[in-house]
């Protein structure tokens, strides 16, 4: 089959790296790609917001097969589009989508079906959300409603931190339309887990449970970025909370879509938190997670072109579906200045060297320039090392990035470490 992913982050680079190794793919195509991706798949500079030029270049090219990586894409109807134009994709319609599109028409669908989350309000009106904000205590939690490249939640610890984040939503527009309505959100306490599931209407297989290190800085100190690091899986967590989540939160939210008529058909990603009073969501994603998919799929042992084939032709239920017990940890080497505004085209060197050591690196923001790789991103690689358990995956990600190298690289050196303690 001759196959094409949409996107160029390091999620996508993951994507074509699995497909890569199936002996059933004969091409590979990406659109746009990245200088990491160039190397496994033929790259089309196409923007993942160019709908038709896309269906054009899988017409020519007798492409058999569409796989949508990001967010906005999907939340502006690509599936629907390439469906029309009568072209197999994996990923959700633009109805279902909407679970990641509107945070208000999650949080909606969670409360109608009585699906654990955070008690919340939400609003369209800035003075009446600064007044209900000011009638609340800190910590709280502000969220965009639409899409923000997953920088649009701001965890307040006070207030005043919690009013400035309200006013550059809804009255600066730093998100710009994503921030018209907000969601003023309980804020919950506990240990964050990430749970991505293959999911097809009511059949949902879920994948190895990961964590995210959202915050910039060590010890979860600085602002949310897109995602510092990842690891999988989660031995200080018991296995029984991660069983609730999925039979509690996730299959629940599957039918919950199929009843409100908008089938989910992809991979639906759970953002969850295990608080005292159990596992409540704090988000769903309409898509694989950045940088979860980059630690999860390495533990895939299933052919992911066979699972994607089973959810688009709808026959999920008939499929099971292996993973390795070894562990991943991922971590991201970041340009100087991110989340903020940071330089590009700064020279990287080093990656050869530290895939020669075992590990895989994952372009995220990279680009070539005069035969030169150089950064084009603010996260501009994804380091992973794996090995029989995270002590062993989370030595061998950190000695390779020692191999790595460009000017004002920086990165967490704690990813991981709190399943260890």
């Amino acid at each position: 089959m001759r196959v094409m992913v949409i996107g160029g982050g390091g999620r996508e680079h993951a994507i074509v790296w699995a497909l890569s190794k199936s002996d059933k793919v004969s091409k590979l195509y990406c659109a746009p790609g990245n200088a990491g991706i160039a190397a496994l798949a033929e790259c089309a500079p196409i923007p993942v917001s160019h709908f038709a030029d896309q269906i054009q270049y899988v017409k020519d090219h007798a492409i058999d097969l569409v796989v949508v990586g990001p967010d906005d894409p999907l939340a502006a109807g690509i599936v629907d589009a390439h469906e029309e134009a009568g072209i197999p994709v994996f990923g959700p319609r633009k109805n279902a989508a909407e679970i990641e599109g509107s945070k208000i028409f999650m949080k909606k669908l969670l409360k109608d079906y009585n699906i654990p989350t955070a008690a919340y309000e939400t609003f369209t009106d800035y003075d009446a959300a600064l007044s209900y904000l000011r009638s609340q205590s800190a910590p709280i939690v502000i969220k965009a409603d639409g899409l923000a490249a997953g920088k649009g939640v701001t965890v307040a610890a006070t207030l005043e931190e919690a009013e400035a984040a309200l006013r550059g939503m809804m009255v600066d527009k730093v998100f710009g339309e994503a921030g018209t309505q907000v969601v003023i959100e309980e804020f919950l306490e506990g240990q964050e887990m990430s749970i991505l599931s293959f999911v097809d209407g009511e059949t949902v297989r879920p994948m190895v449970a990961a964590q995210d290190h959202k915050p910039a800085y060590d010890g979860d100190k600085g602002p949310n970025t897109g995602g510092m690091g990842t690891y999988t899986p989660l031995p200080h967590i018991d296995p029984a909370l991660i069983e609730d989540a999925i039979e509690n939160i996730i299959k629940p939210t599957a039918r919950a879509m199929v009843s409100e008529g908008r089938p989910f058909r992809g991979v639906l990603f759970a953002g969850l938190m295990i608080t005292k009073t159990g596992v409540k969501t704090i988000e769903f994603n309409a898509r694989m997670g950045d940088p979860e998919t980059q630690v999860v799929l390495p533990r895939l042992k299933t052919d992911l072109l066979d699972i994607i084939l089973a959810a688009v032709n709808g026959r999920l239920d008939q499929l099971e579906i292996e993973w390795s017990d070894e562990a991943a940890v991922c971590v991201i080497a970041a340009s100087e200045g991110y989340p903020a505004s940071y330089p590009k085209g700064r020279a990287i060197s080093g990656i050869e060297e530290a895939e020669a050591a075992g590990a895989l690196v994952f372009h995220a923001g990279t680009a070539e320039e005069d035969g030169q790789l150089v950064t084009a991103g603010g996260r501009v690689l994804g380091i992973v090392g794996r090995g029989a358990d995270l002590e062993e995956a989370r030595k061998k990600a950190y000695e390779a990035l020692e191999l790595i190298h460009f000017e004002g690289m920086h990165y967490r050196s704690d990813i991981a470490a709190k399943a260890l303690v």
